[in-house]
């Protein structure tokens, strides 16, 4: 990943990266053939160096990892789940302004 602070996660490293992360856990699935979520990466991308060391930013390519979209009943892209704790805190599915994802954030890390 060119960003700092921003994971590839697969299916057979979601669980140590991302449930059992001490840190909450901004997840964004995505796929390389979407428009919209072409158009959230570089908000995604200024958020995790926005909040570096407060929130962790994990990236799931949907195409080559089912399980864990499927797990999570991830049916649209982009879809951002935000985990804390290990359980899934809030999500949004689609594109939407850096406002909207930064207020999910905002009630994660306080």
């Amino acid at each position: 990943m060119a960003v700092q602070g921003i994971f590839e996660v697969s299916d057979a490293t979601f669980e140590q990266e991302v449930l059992k992360s001490t840190q909450p856990v901004l997840v964004d699935f995505w796929a390389s053939w979407c428009g919209p979520c072409k158009a959230i990466a570089p908000i995604v991308d200024e958020l995790a160096t926005k909040y570096a060391g407060q929130l962790k930013v994990a990236k799931v390519n949907v195409d080559q990892n089912s399980a864990t979209p499927s797990r999570y009943g991830v049916r649209g892209i982009p879809a951002l789940l935000f985990f804390k704790d290990g359980k899934v805190a809030d999500q949004i599915v689609g594109y939407v302004p850096q406002e909207s994802i930064e207020d999910k954030i905002k009630k994660l890390v306080i």
